[in-house]
């Protein structure tokens, strides 16, 4: 299925859209990329998506080909980019949305729910969510630290990102690099410090009590190296109807390791979540 190609603007800062399916529909699925992360790495299932509803992905701002504004005018925290993803899905028409959440995108994809809780029709998550007692990884506590996280980013190179994200497919690890520029790291470091886990997790009780009405589906990758998946099973703590996927052999990527893998079990729930 041919993809289409778009821009938006919210709030003065613009964002590619890749949609598959009917145009201008009301009910739709929107995929969220994470940290790093853009829009065109769910092509595949977006295209797969667009066989039976209106599926849509988009650049958060610093990220992609989005704008990446300074973290001294764009709050680089999750309930900001949350209410920002609610207000893109509110400017493209969407009135009845399902997110498909990756890494941040799914923590996004949350508060863009709370934010506006009639309007979410179902949640899906990969390696992502809202889980009690996560600890950040260790690249995580480098971009938290001041001046270590400067340095880190200053000297990341190419052949360093292959390294660490070696699992992944080469031209998914191009992509990554030729967005991974001064200003998305710039982005990733202000996120990072702006967001407390600790605090995320004793909102349980609030989102628990929002999320009791949705579907929702949460699929990991079995051998997360930044997201242990011993974890996946918390997330029925807010989302009280999810089932839990563990997919061997796979990391923190499933959806770019294994598209069809993760296509296997995302998209009959989407069928069915959408009907």
């Amino acid at each position: 299925m041919d993809l289409r190609h778009s821009t938006i603007t919210v709030d003065g800062l613009t964002s590619p859209v890749v949609e598959a399916g009917e145009t201008d529909a009301s009910e739709a699925i929107v995929f969220v990329h994470g940290s790093p992360g853009c829009g065109e790495e769910f092509a595949p299932m977006l295209a797969e998506a667009g066989e039976f509803s209106r599926a849509v992905a988009l650049d958060m701002p610093g990220f992609g080909r989005a704008s990446k504004p300074s973290p001294r005018d764009f709050l680089y925290e999750v309930p900001n980019m949350g209410v920002h993803l609610a207000q893109l899905v509110a400017a493209l028409g969407i009135e009845r949305v399902h997110y498909v959440g990756h890494d941040f995108g799914g923590a996004w994809a949350m508060t863009a729910s709370a934010f506006d809780p009639f309007k979410t029709a179902s949640i899906s998550m990969i390696n992502s969510g809202l889980m009690r007692g996560v600890r950040w990884h260790y690249l995580a506590r480098i971009y938290r630290t001041p001046i270590l996280g400067e340095l880190f980013m200053a000297i990341a190179n190419e052949s360093g990102i292959r390294r660490t994200l070696s699992e992944l497919p080469a031209e998914e690890v191009a992509r990554i690099w030729k967005n991974f520029d001064r200003n998305t790291r710039r982005a990733i470091l202000a996120l990072y410090r702006a967001t407390d886990i600790q605090e995320q997790a004793a909102q349980l009780p609030q989102i628990r009590l929002i999320a009791s009405q949705w579907p929702a589906i949460v699929i990991f990758g079995a051998d997360d190296a930044y997201l242990p998946a011993r974890y996946a099973e918390r997330n029925k703590e807010s989302l009280v109807n999810a089932s839990v996927h563990l997919l061997d052999g796979m990391g923190h990527w499933p959806h770019l390791e294994d598209p069809a893998a993760v296509s296997e079990l995302l998209m009959p729930f989407l069928r069915s979540a959408r009907g």
